[in-house]
């Protein structure tokens, strides 16, 4: 690849990205610094703190970026409105996913933090919980919203509520209402998914009841000893395991992953409902082929004519919300922040998901001049030998 085309490709981003941060800041200077902070996450700086980050970006003190993230005059919550709106654009039909992510802090301080299980520590530490939705399409796969999970305890504590920052409006809510309120504002921005996917967590009534008055399909996991009725038994979901015959077992594909397709044993089986007409609410198995007993169980409802193939390959797109927390966390800098506040806890997490989307686009710009390299030297190629060249 040229240089001088990457640079160019470089320009033409952070020229978006400048035009894009544009309305939300009412002085150049406020723009400049968002841009210099949002753009620094995306670079190679070993961790993107305000202090590395001033550092990568050219500047002699933080200050600037502390600023921004404490107490400079903007919405972060503009922001991600006006992200969901531009990721939709020519991308309709893409997968919502839900998931959680743990912040290992110490002290007592952080909005929020709290000992909690933690998924990225794999046990309950001292720790932010911060709930994200995904929206994933063929073309790549970004993180769109995120709300900070907030237990009961800091609800009986004023002062402490008062010195993290955390407004007096701000009332308990659950990890399941937290996935609603995001939900609420995608399909409020439009975003009508071809599924909603989410783990054990968000497997529950009150979530699966409000996507199915929505007409939203959804695969989300349950626990083995959920109970779910079949005609007249009512009974655990792995009750129904030993009831499934050895050729009822489909073996289909969900989807593509580093080593190609991901084959498993699939079954669905009709559970009762009150689903909206010319829809189906169904137990979900999915089974390893190489460890029979390694199941997973899910919940799923959609239209009628939606075949076992769809249901499997959509079960299998769940990885992609983990992806972006992967990339997020290594690339972006998604868990390197050291602000303590309620209001920079959500300003440093809505730069991330700007700056995510950003690196995304930059980096198809990049595989596009790839092609185009390619494709050019194909047609020379073809040119020579036309001519008996080579």
């Amino acid at each position: 690849m040229e240089l001088k085309a990457i640079n160019q490709t470089i320009k033409q981003k952070k020229e978006e990205l400048a035009l894009f941060l544009r309305p939300f800041f009412s002085r150049e200077e406020a723009r400049q610094v968002a841009l210099q902070y949002t753009w620094g996450l995306m670079s190679k700086a070993e961790r993107k703190n305000t202090w590395q980050l001033a550092e990568e970006v050219g500047l002699q003190t933080p200050y600037a970026f502390q600023h921004l993230l404490r107490r400079g005059l903007w919405q972060a919550d503009a922001i991600r409105d006006r992200l969901q709106m531009e990721v939709l654009k020519d991308k309709e039909g893409g997968i919502l996913a839900i998931d959680e992510t743990g912040f290992l802090k110490k002290g007592k301080h952080s909005a929020g933090v709290a000992r909690q299980y933690s998924g990225t520590a794999g046990r309950i530490e001292n720790c932010q919980v911060g709930v994200f939705l995904s929206y994933a399409t063929s073309q790549g796969h970004v993180l769109i919203d995120r709300e900070l999970y907030i237990s009961e305890e800091w609800f009986l504590d004023e002062e402490r509520r008062a010195r993290a920052g955390i407004p007096k409006e701000v009332k308990f809510k659950t990890k399941i209402q937290l996935a609603m309120l995001m939900l609420q504002r995608a399909f409020g921005h439009g975003i009508r998914p071809s599924w909603v996917l989410g783990d054990e967590v968000y497997g529950v009534y009150p979530l699966r009841a409000y996507l199915e008055k929505e007409c939203c399909p959804y695969i989300l996991a349950v626990p083995s000893n959920y109970h779910v009725s079949v005609d007249f038994d009512r009974s655990p979901v792995s009750h129904f395991l030993a009831e499934i015959k050895p050729k009822d077992w489909q073996s289909l594909s969900a989807g593509k992953g580093a080593k190609g397709e991901r084959y498993y044993h699939w079954y669905r089986l009709e559970v009762n409902s009150d689903s909206p007409e010319g829809w189906t609410r169904w137990l979900l198995l999915r089974r390893n082929m190489k460890e029979p007993r390694d199941v997973a169980y899910y919940i799923a409802c959609c239209p009628n004519n939606v075949t076992l193939q769809d249901m499997a390959k959509a079960a299998g797109s769940r990885w992609t919300i983990e992806e972006c927390f992967e990339a997020s966390k290594g690339e972006i800098g998604l868990d390197h922040y050291e602000v303590r506040s309620y209001t920079g806890w959500y300003r440093h997490m809505t730069l991330c998901l700007l700056a995510l989307t950003f690196l995304s686009g930059l980096r198809d710009a990049f595989n596009l001049l790839e092609k185009k390299k390619k494709a050019r030297r194909l047609h020379m190629k073809k040119f020579l030998k036309v001519r008996n060249l080579i």
